[in-house]
């Protein structure tokens, strides 16, 4: 792959991508969220473990359940926005691997070390939640990736009785431009990166 994205493309993925607060009252359709994880999906992960796992939660009944976790800086927008991505992980991922990466016995890999499955499960999906936003930006959706949750509360109230668990929320629907904080500084390059 040699061929580089047009202006247009990196601004909506990355210079004019911003986090979005408020949505206006378009929907957004069950069809157009299993675009974006058909997107996220084909991204590479290691040993294609893809750990990651999403709830879309879009109805008055999973906002209730997803009220009590959240901060007061959090909570209204939440509560507006069309769709809120629940981006979690699977902490037995590698029971999936048999299927996923069939050329050696990877499920073995992990299943020896605690330590290693979490490492590997939480990296890779916090990787995964990544290509989750440009996959949602890439489809004309914009997102309000977040934390400032309860992560105890939300797994109580999704993963219950399952391997799963939060790592981060995404809001997803389309912004009202109105309620978009000025862009903050980035650090240059000198400030955060060092060649070796």
């Amino acid at each position: 792959m040699t061929q580089t994205l047009d202006h247009a493309a990196l601004a909506t993925l990355f210079t004019e991508a911003r986090t979005h607060n408020g949505w206006t009252d378009a929907p957004v359709s069950d069809e157009l969220l299993k675009s974006v994880y058909d997107l996220t999906r084909m991204a590479p992960t290691s040993a294609n473990c893809s750990p990651a796992r999403f709830v879309f939660v879009r109805t008055p009944e999973g906002k209730a359940k997803l009220s009590p976790s959240l901060s007061k800086a959090n909570h209204d927008k939440t509560m507006s926005a069309p769709v809120t991505v629940i981006c979690a992980w699977d902490k037995l991922f590698y029971d999936k691997l048999p299927a996923l990466f069939p050329h050696a016995d990877a499920r073995a890999w992990f299943t020896g070390s605690a330590e290693a499955a979490h490492e590997t499960a939480f990296r890779n999906a916090s990787m995964q939640a990544g290509y989750f936003l440009l996959a949602a930006r890439a489809l004309g959706l914009d997102c309000g990736p977040m934390s400032g949750f309860d992560k105890a509360v939300v797994d109580a109230a999704f993963f219950e009785g399952t391997s799963w668990s939060v790592n981060l929320l995404i809001n997803l629907g389309h912004g009202d431009a109105s309620k978009v904080f000025g862009r903050l500084p980035r650090l240059a390059f000198d400030e955060a990166c060092v060649l070796a």
